[in-house]
């Protein structure tokens, strides 16, 4: 595993400066109308790996977080690393939590926020459920370039 630096100071929900500790304070709140007040009325969020997965505007963000609020209702989120430069937040992000069937929910990636006026106004996700399981570095490798026979 990586060893690496962090990038600057550990993002705690204590801290809570700016949007992101707001986002940080209101998703462990479970507060969906202080979620969605993190975000600008124009919010763009791309989703490069899912690129049909894309949206404009704060009413979708509340759809998703009632869904997930719904199906995960005692969902945790933290901010591993963070860096800030120029209103560009890079996140490091994990959530776990309970699905209401008794499966474990965990998720973890990046998330880069643009804020503009302590808004997010667009960000670019690279959150993904954990896989656990399934084969090793040359078993990954393997099935995303090995041409398929057929």
């Amino acid at each position: 595993m990586y060893q690496g630096e962090v990038m600057t100071d550990f993002v705690t929900a204590d801290q809570g400066d700016g949007v992101l500790g707001r986002l940080i304070h209101a998703t462990n709140a479970h507060n969906i109308d202080a979620i969605v007040a993190c975000f600008a009325s124009g919010y763009r969020n791309e989703t490069p790996v899912h690129p049909a997965r894309g949206f404009i505007g704060r009413d979708q963000v509340r759809r998703n977080w009632e869904q997930i609020l719904g199906f995960v209702p005692d969902i945790h989120a933290k901010v591993l690393r963070s860096s800030v430069q120029d209103g560009v937040v890079w996140s490091e992000w994990e959530q776990h939590g309970t699905r209401r069937d008794g499966t474990p929910h965990v998720m973890r990636g990046v998330v880069i926020f643009g804020v503009e006026h302590d808004l997010i106004a667009w960000a670019r996700f690279y959150l993904e459920p954990v896989q656990e399981g399934g084969g090793d570095v040359d078993h990954a490798v393997r099935a995303q370039v090995a041409r398929q026979e057929g």
